[in-house]
């Protein structure tokens, strides 16, 4: 299939590698699909969320245990239910960020990550009850990398 997209023009794209958001996102709850495509020279970390509904909105996203290896995202039993999973810790994870110049006033979102099932491909943005993450949390407070307390394993997600 073809997709025009925001940043990397036309794609083509396997329908098994959409994403579907049942509720969409916030502020966005009618966009059901998209596609998780990775930016060049990112390693994987830096992705764009590209609605396959709507070729002009995309959306920056990054893979949060990237730069905080401490990110510790626990969601909700019903949640849990809707995404299929018993354990917050069996979902991958990413995080919008907003991308300024200086690119080191960009600013991430850990309070309301995205949350997607890799093996039904179902996501969901959630907000997280009972943390001290913020919408707003600048990308340079977190220095290079995830730091010394990066898990490896979860950076993979």
């Amino acid at each position: 299939m073809k997709l025009s997209t925001k940043y990397f023009g036309e794609i083509d794209f396997e329908r098994e590698d959409v994403l579907s958001f049942p509720k969409g996102l916030f502020a966005f709850e009618e966009e059901k699909e998209f596609l998780l495509l990775p930016f060049s020279g990112s390693d994987g970390t830096l992705l764009c969320l590209q609605s396959v509904e709507t070729p002009e909105l995309a959306f920056v996203c990054i893979n949060p245990f990237s730069f905080n290896g401490g990110y510790a995202p626990v969601l909700q039993p019903e949640e849990l239910k809707v995404m299929g999973v018993e354990d917050s810790r069996e979902l991958c994870y990413y995080v919008l960020c907003v991308v300024k110049n200086p690119v080191s006033s960009s600013t991430v979102n850990l309070k309301c990550p995205i949350a997607i099932h890799d093996e039904t491909r179902q996501g969901m943005q959630v907000i997280l009850e009972g943390t001290d993450y913020g919408m707003r949390h600048l990308l340079s407070e977190f220095g290079e990398g995830g730091g010394a307390d990066a898990d490896p394993a979860q950076e993979k997600r």
